[in-house]
């Protein structure tokens, strides 16, 4: 039987939802092994100047803990 665990991590990118979550993943992946999935939560976007200037995801990151 395994036991998960999940944490919630927030990030953000200037190009797209998909790339602010592809940068979570990968910066999470670098502390937190065994990654199984993601739930993206929630979605934003930073506004300047009638403009999206950033695009930012809530997700929350499952793995298994040994």
């Amino acid at each position: 039987m395994a036991v998960m665990k999940v944490v919630e991590i927030m990030s953000d990118s200037t190009k797209s939802w998909e790339d602010a979550t592809d940068n979570a993943i990968e910066r999470a992946g670098k502390s937190i092994k065994g990654i199984k999935s993601a739930y993206v939560q929630s979605q934003s976007v930073v506004v300047k100047d009638n403009k999206v200037t950033a695009y930012r995801v809530n997700l929350k990151v499952t793995f298994e803990v040994k």
